[in-house]
Formats: structure tokens, C-alpha cells, sequence
């Protein structure tokens, strides 16, 4: 570190650590792609067993995690762990890779509460950008006032989520006043047609469930991170998995998938059968309540991956910079300008929202790779938590990882162009980095 002020305050507990677990994760993907889903597979027992795919895969990464965290508890999640394991250029590359991935949701994430608050107020429809940028504006304030407003915020709006997510659940189980058809199985689920919808599904499913680790950000913060992270991990992810899979089969009770397969927002459209036409107005305004919190963790976390870079000499030294608050002043500018650049020249949710996801799964794949490499070269380094049946619950959250890339790259080429193109020019860049550091 620079100096004694650049370091970051251990000031984080069990409660912060669940709180953005949960507002880091559930956010508008499960209130907008059910019904994505629901085009691509048109069959029920699929769509769950996708839900639960994707959370085994989240879970057996929390176990993984649970390890690396509390061996290596250092700002920057993944980037320590497969720096350690790999090497400065392989942290580099994961390093750059997981903190464009969490730059990134900032933007989406200001773009769509801009969208809805233009469904409620349609007369500023022209004004969707400026809403957008003003809101960022609204939380680089917010955290620059320091570390500890943020974590309030986080807890309070998470807690306020959960039972906003439980009350729209029970909501559509007690509604009886449509008939369910039933739901012929579908033979053609080995066709080439549906492996590209299974993927595609498992990509938008994969994006839902991004943040799931967004408690390892923090690992340095944390009063004690030995105890707190794998609780908050394993807690937080077997809560985000079962709310996720209610959600879905709730809006089946209420829908047939035929309906849902149509609609861009399909807790609105469950909503307006179960409340009525103010139905899709709640709907909106639980979205925009759900994205504020989540968009709160996600201005939390690219600071500290940037901040970890800069303290290995990947970025700027002044990216270090802590102000009173405990906020890395520098490094929350920076991300901010980066989501800012974001919302003014992408502004699509969708691309977005699926690279994210792409890039997401090559990180934690590396950052498994890291587990099996570090328990065999540092066997000695102290392990508060060891993860549960290694190494072949690691070998598997390995080989299911490879398998979603290789789904991926098929479903979205254009997205692995990007990866491949940032690769290239990765390398160059690290040389000439190491050399200013030397």
C-alpha cells in the first residue's frame, strides 16, 4: 500500500456481507427474463431445471470461494487468487476482465431505472439519458460521503427487497382464476435449435445470478472475514436460488408459457392479471425499488477491483487514494466516468447484460483453476475454510464452467469477439505497465 491512509477500513460485517449478496444479485434480470427464457425453451420442467443449473453452478462457485476469500481476503476478489496461483499477467488479464464486468452493470443498471420511471411518467420519455446520467451523479455523491452510508443503504434496501420478492410470490400461488394448460414434453430438446436456446437461457440465467460473489469485493473490509464470507456466501446464494426459482414458477401458476414467451417484463404482465391494471404499476415500481439497491453494490465494487490494480501497479498509483469515509475516492471517479461513457454510447440492456454474464463465467473458471493450483504449490498457506469435498466439487464447477464458454461462444459470437480482441491488446499493455512499475 502507499501509505497508512490508502488502506481501507475494516468496518464491514455478516450483515453488509448478506445485504450486498442479495442487492448485488436480485435486480430487474429475474422480473425481465422469464419471459425471454420462456421464448427460447417453451417447456416448463426445462425453464426449472435451467433456474436450478445455474444455481447449483453458483453454489458450487460459493464453495470454492468460501476458500480463496478468507485464504487471500484482499480488495479485488477473483484478480488476488489468480494472480497468486497464475502470475501478474494472468491477474492482469482476470483482473481487467472482472472489473469491466462489474463496471459495466452500473450503466445497465441506470439505463433500465430510467426506462421505468419513463413507464410511470411517460411525459419525460424524451429525457431517458439525462435520467440515466443524473442517477449515476446521485450515487458517486452518495459514496463519496464514505463507505458506511453505502452499507446502510445496501442493508436496508436489500432487507426491503427480500419482502417485495416474497409478498409478489405468495401473491400469484394464491391466485386460482387461471387454468393451467398442461405441458406436453417437448422432443425436440436435443435439436440443434433448442441447444442454442438452452444456452442462450443459461447465458440470461447466468446474468440474473451475476453478483452472487460481490461479498469477496469486500474481504478487506471485513471485520472478520474468516467467519462472515463463507456465511454470507452460502446463505446468501441458497436464498437467491430459491427466491429465483419461486419467482418462476409462480409466474407458470399465474401464466401459461405461451403468454409469458411474449413479454419483455413478465412480472408486469403477472402482476396486471393478479392486481388489475395498477398491477403493472407496482410492478414498476418494486423494479425500480429492486435496481436501486443493486445498482447501490454494484457502484461499491468496481472501485475495489480497480483499487487492488492499482495497488500492484496495474492502474494509476492515485488509484489507491482513500478519502475519510473509506471510499477509494480515484478508483470510484474512474468507474463512474467508465459507466458514464457506457450509458451514452451502448445504452442497450441486452448487450449488456449478456457480456457481462460471458465474461463472468471466464473469471470464476479461472479463479477455480487458482483453488487446484494453490492447494497443490502452497499447501502450507493458511486455510480458514477449506472447501467442502475437493477437489471434485472444484472439478466440477471447472468443467461445468468450460462447458457454459464453449455454449456461449456458439449463442454469442460477437461477445467472444470482444474477449478475444481485449486479450490481444492485454498483453502489450501489461509490458509496458510492468515497465513504468520497475
Amino acid at each position: 500500500m502507499s501509505n497508512s491512509t490508502n488502506q481501507l477500513k475494516k468496518s464491514l460485517g455478516l450483515s453488509f456481507n448478506i445485504a450486498v449478496l442479495i442487492g448485488g444479485t436480485i435486480g430487474v434480470g429475474i422480473l425481465r427474463t422469464p419471459g425471454s427464457i420462456a421464448g427460447l425453451l417453451n417447456n416448463y420442467w426445462l425453464i426449472i431445471a435451467s433456474w436450478l443449473f445455474g444455481g447449483l453452478y453458483i453454489l458450487l462457485g460459493a464453495n470454492s470461494y468460501s476458500e480463496l476469500a478468507t485464504m487471500l481476503p484482499k480488495a479485488g476478489g477473483s484478480y488476488n487468487y489468480i494472480k497468486r496461483a497464475f502470475g501478474e499477467y494472468a491477474g492482469f488479464l482476470s483482473g481487467w476482465f472482472d472489473y469491466i464486468v462489474n463496471a459495466i452493470p452500473p450503466a445497465f443498471y441506470c439505463i433500465v431505472i430510467s426506462e421505468y420511471t419513463i413507464i410511470l411518467f411517460p411525459s419525460i420519455a424524451n429525457y431517458s439519458t439525462v435520467i440515466s446520467v443524473s442517477l449515476l451523479a446521485a450515487f458517486v455523491l452518495l459514496h463519496l460521503s464514505g463507505v458506511k452510508n453505502g452499507s446502510v443503504i445496501q442493508q436496508i434496501t436489500s432487507f426491503l427487497k427480500v419482502i417485495c420478492f416474497v409478498a409478489l410470490v405468495i401473491a400469484c400461488f394464491m391466485y386460482s382464476g387461471v387454468e393451467i394448460p398442461k405441458i406436453e414434453t417437448d422432443s425436440s430438446i436435443f435439436q440443434i435449435g433448442l441447444i442454442f436456446g438452452f444456452f442462450k437461457s443459461l447465458q440470461l440465467i447466468i446474468g440474473t445470478y451475476n453478483g452472487w460473489n460481490a461479498v469477496c469485493f469486500f474481504a478487506e473490509e471485513n471485520d472478520d472475514p474468516s467467519k462472515n464470507i463463507p456465511k454470507s456466501l452460502y446463505s446468501g446464494v441458497l436464498l437467491v436460488v430459491a427466491i429465483y426459482i419461486l419467482v418462476n414458477a409462480a409466474f407458470f401458476h399465474v401464466l401459461p408459457i405461451e403468454t409469458l414467451a411474449k413479454s419483455n417484463l413478465a412480472a408486469a404482465d403477472v402482476a396486471k392479471i393478479i392486481f388489475g391494471e395498477k398491477g403493472a404499476v407496482i410492478v414498476t415500481i418494486i423494479s425500480i425499488f429492486s435496481l436501486i439497491s443493486i445498482l447501490n453494490a454494484f457502484m461499491m465494487i468496481p472501485p475495489r477491483i480497480l483499487y487492488g490494480l492499482s495497488r500492484d501497479g496495474f492502474f494509476i498509483e492515485k488509484g489507491t487514494t482513500v478519502n475519510k469515509g473509506g471510499t477509494p475516492i480515484v478508483a470510484l471517479l474512474v468507474s463512474s466516468f467508465f459507466s458514464l461513457l457506457l450509458i451514452i454510447f451502448v445504452g442497450s440492456f441486452e448487450i449488456l447484460f449478456s457480456f457481462a454474464a460471458f465474461i463472468s463465467i471466464i473469471v470464476w473458471g479461472l479463479a477455480y483453476f487458482s483453488l487446484l493450483k494453490l492447494r497443490s504449490a502452497e499447501p502450507n498457506l493458511l486455510r480458514p475454510y477449506r472447501s467442502i469435498l475437493y477437489p471434485w466439487t472444484t472439478i466440477i464447477a471447472i468443467a461445468a464452467s468450460i462447458a457454459l464458454v464453449a455454449g456461449f461462444i456458439y449463442s454469442d459470437p460477437a461477445s467472444f469477439a470482444v474477449i478475444v480482441g481485449i486479450t490481444v491488446v492485454s498483453y502489450p499493455l501489461f509490458l509496458v505497465l510492468k515497465r513504468i512499475k520497475k
